[in-house]
């Protein structure tokens, strides 16, 4: 049977490298806001900008693992699960919106001249870059280990994070060591942050749309699910396998081939050992639906096809 504590550990581990993250971009998008208003730097602005987006996203996100883990009801037959997919797909175009926003500003203020950034707001963009990267190694270990997308597509987000604010590095040290002349580096850097934003928002997006159109799950885990299916006794065949995602969880479609000349109490019997089976194996298999079909019956029909169409190339 399914280890209902397993999948609680998955949302668990999930919720709190999340809160993690939340505590840390807060804190972040804080000090670069500040830093940036200060210290006369555009660039670490719309850094700050970049932190207070993923605050908005997480908690969102975490709202929506809430409901992801409320039980089926009379309503939602299926559960809760989409919550999430369909959180993030609205947080993407928000924060699409917000860096576009950062790029017109910075655009706008290419050519205006203002005062040279101090130079304490290299030590915030240096610490930036350090303490993103940190999270992107703790986060994609969490999501490696429990096999959640959300969380590796939110490490990623910190690593893009943190080339966002080598970026800045850069862009503040070229204006103090180069002088007035490369003033433009300031909105320079400020430009990349809100495209590499654009694109880390833009890939979450597509992520989730793919999600809610029930896309076929990662092949390693398809495999996995049809190989497994064939260890149950009186199994032949596996014949059409359908997995797709819905939030940290997923819900099998498998047509199993068994012997065609069993009864169909002894069919039925090896679906629930089947079901049964592969509930236990994936933690976050939410459920399974077992279709039979007599073993040959695929192949049979092919060849049938195969007749049929030699047969109309004849005439």
């Amino acid at each position: 049977m399914n280890d209902s504590k397993n999948v609680a550990h998955v949302y668990r581990e999930v919720t709190n490298a999340a809160i993690l993250g939340l505590v840390v971009n807060f804190l972040l998008g804080v000090v670069k806001l500040i830093g940036g208003i200060v210290g006369n730097s555009f660039a670490l602005i719309a850094d700050s900008v970049n932190s207070i987006g993923d605050v908005i996203t997480t908690v969102i996100v975490l709202f929506a693992l809430r409901v992801a883990q409320m039980p089926p009801d009379e309503e939602h037959p299926y559960g809760h699960t989409r919550a999430e997919a369909i959180a993030a797909s609205n947080v993407a175009l928000l924060v699409i919106v917000s860096a576009l926003f950062v790029a017109w500003e910075a655009v706008q203020r290419i050519g205006v001249g203002h005062a040279i950034p101090a130079t304490w707001t290299l030590w915030i963009a240096g610490s930036n870059v350090l303490i993103k990267e940190a999270l992107y190694q703790y986060k994609v270990r969490i999501g490696r280990r429990t096999n959640s997308a959300a969380i590796i597509a939110n490490a990623w987000d910190h690593r893009s994070d943190a080339l966002c604010s080598l970026a800045v590095l850069i862009g503040l040290g070229a204006i103090r060591f180069g002088g007035p002349s490369l003033m433009w580096a300031d909105e320079a850097a400020s430009l990349v942050v809100a495209a590499a934003i654009v694109w880390s928002a833009t890939q979450l997006f597509r992520a989730s749309a793919s999600e809610l159109m029930d896309v076929q799950a990662n092949p390693d885990l398809v495999q996995q699910i049809h190989q497994q299916s064939l260890t149950v006794p009186g199994v032949k065949d596996v014949e059409t396998l359908w997995v797709r995602k819905s939030g940290l969880e997923y819900f099998a479609d498998i047509h199993i081939e068994v012997d065609p000349q069993m009864s169909v109490a002894e069919g039925h019997q090896i679906g629930h050992h089947v079901k049964d089976h592969l509930l236990e194996q994936f933690a976050t298999l939410r459920d399974v639906l077992v279709h039979l079909e007599p073993h040959g019956h695929a192949q049979l029909h092919k060849q049938q096809a195969a007749s049929a169409a030699q047969h109309d190339s004849a005439k």
